[in-house]
């Protein structure tokens, strides 16, 4: 009598379930992006006392804001997606390298794609105060400042805020 060797064998919907899941955990952790706008407030800043001083814009300079903290959903989501795919490929040991290669670059990648993401066009504005002090200030270009213009500056509490009048 001889023993039969049972395989395990994965289903490809359990797998493409899986790779979904970590998708959609991806995109959620990616939505809570901390914001550099003049216009957003947390939920510790609001109702805080803050110093407003008056000034004049000097001179206004693009820049890009990147957010360093990475949350590794973007590796992770890309990972498993990678890994998906390459265990759709070919059989036997071709499909463990495959699988194995796809997870790499689909980490890799996704790692890539996070990183663009956490990317926010900003400005970076330089105020003469009104008591002649000068004070240079980064922050998201959702709002438009040009040089010339008088502006409020916030501060105290959490970030500095340049503020049109």
């Amino acid at each position: 009598m001889t023993a039969r060797v049972q395989r395990k064998s994965y289903r490809p919907g359990r797998l493409i379930a899986v790779a979904a899941l970590v998708g959609a955990m991806g995109v959620i952790a990616g939505c809570a992006n901390p914001s550099a706008s003049s216009s957003v407030y947390n939920y510790d800043q609001a109702q805080r006392e803050q110093i407003v001083r008056y000034g004049t814009v000097v001179a206004v300079r693009n820049v890009v804001i990147q957010n360093d903290k990475s949350s590794g959903a973007g590796m992770i989501a890309g990972g498993a997606l990678g890994g998906v795919a390459g265990n759709a490929i070919g059989g036997g040991s071709g499909r463990a390298i495959a699988t194995v290669g796809g997870a790499i670059l689909g980490g890799l990648l996704g790692n890539t794609v996070e990183n663009q993401v956490n990317k926010t066009q900003g400005l970076e504005i330089e105020v003469r105060l009104d008591n002649g002090e000068t004070r240079v200030i980064a922050q998201a270009a959702d709002v438009p400042i040009s040089a010339g213009q008088r502006v409020r500056v916030l501060s105290g509490n959490g970030p500095t805020r340049v503020v049109p009048m």
